[in-house]
């Protein structure tokens, strides 16, 4: 049993043309790390916050996110709060937008569990210490406040608070984006090692495609709320079969790439007050065809890789390329 399984999840706000998620399907394994990627505005967020039921106001869901096989979208209070004080945990962008500064960081730990009854005080602070620990840090910082201490460090207080409930899932929400780029690589190497210690699925959400292909197991690609491609992280980066997977490979920068400016992806994705009707892509992509203008194209396997999967009209024409990712 997958620890997340969304299928045909459909979102529809209030004042839109066309749904801001429409007909996704994703999955996360036990153990196992899932990159989401894709332009902001894609709906990488609103997927990931899906497993928490936490969606904007107003918001019509339609399909079905189940996490260890039961229905968020269907749950009650109860069930609500038993998935997001254990089942379930997220590390958001900032951490020092998710956590108030005039409390101190053990009281920040301890507070979820001992408020729901799971733990007493004294499990509670030996469970915080200890995975302070797993995250590198040590029992002095319960004693301290937010200010007093840096933005990795803070982030790591956020990785351990996510874990006190024990939880099947893990969302990561562009956990590195206000991080210093050696502090990113020292948060990226933490949680792929608390995934294999813990057994904790990970849903990895990032705009990053190096990050990408060096933290995940499977890659999903987003755009227009729609999943464009997806399968294994080597094979995706190694060969996309989407044009859109292969635009955003070639606008990557590198350090050994060649000289003068960077590709770029003309255009701008489409309008939500904008009603698509064939594919979302197909007014920035360079194989377009009418047939791509007038259907929405099915996500098919690639020859031989079943895994492999992509939501384009001419994905047969990107077989076998080959982007250094």
């Amino acid at each position: 049993m997958n620890t997340l399984d969304i299928q045909g999840l459909r979102i529809t706000l209030p004042g839109t043309a066309r749904p801001v998620l429409d007909g996704i399907d994703l999955t996360v394994g036990a153990g196992e790390t899932v990159a989401l990627v894709g332009e902001s505005g894609s709906g990488k967020t609103l997927t990931s916050r899906s497993a928490l039921r936490l969606l904007p106001p107003a918001a019509v869901a339609e399909g079905a996110v189940r996490v260890d096989g039961h229905d968020v979208l269907t749950m009650d209070a109860g069930q609500l709060r038993t998935l997001r004080t254990g089942m379930v945990a997220m590390i958001f962008q900032d951490p020092r937008a998710a956590i108030n500064p005039l409390r101190r960081i053990g009281d920040f730990l301890t507070e979820s569990v001992r408020l729901t009854k799971t733990m007493n005080r004294a499990d509670a602070t030996a469970r915080a210490c200890e995975l302070l620990e797993a995250v590198g840090l040590d029992a002095s910082a319960l004693q301290k406040y937010p200010g007093q201490v840096s933005g990795g460090m803070l982030q790591r207080v956020m990785i351990a608070a996510a874990l006190m409930g024990d939880p099947a899932l893990l969302l990561a929400d562009e956990p590195t984006t206000a991080l210093d780029v050696t502090t990113q690589a020292e948060v990226v190497a933490l949680l792929s090692r608390l995934r294999e210690r813990f057994g904790t699925g990970l849903l990895f959400v990032t705009h990053d495609l190096d990050l990408a292909a060096a933290i995940s197991d499977r890659v999903y690609v987003m755009y227009a709320g729609r999943i464009a491609e997806s399968g294994p992280a080597e094979a995706l980066f190694a060969h996309p079969r989407h044009p859109y997977t292969a635009a955003l490979l070639a606008s990557t920068p590198r350090m050994e790439g060649p000289q003068g400016r960077l590709a770029a992806i003309d255009g701008q994705p489409p309008d939500l007050r904008q009603a698509l009707h064939g594919c979302a892509f197909a007014a920035r992509c360079p194989l377009a065809t009418e047939l791509c203008e007038r259907e929405a194209p099915p996500a098919l396997p690639a020859p031989g890789r079943p895994e492999h999967q992509a939501a384009c009209h001419h994905s047969d024409q990107l077989e076998g390329s080959a982007v250094d990712a």
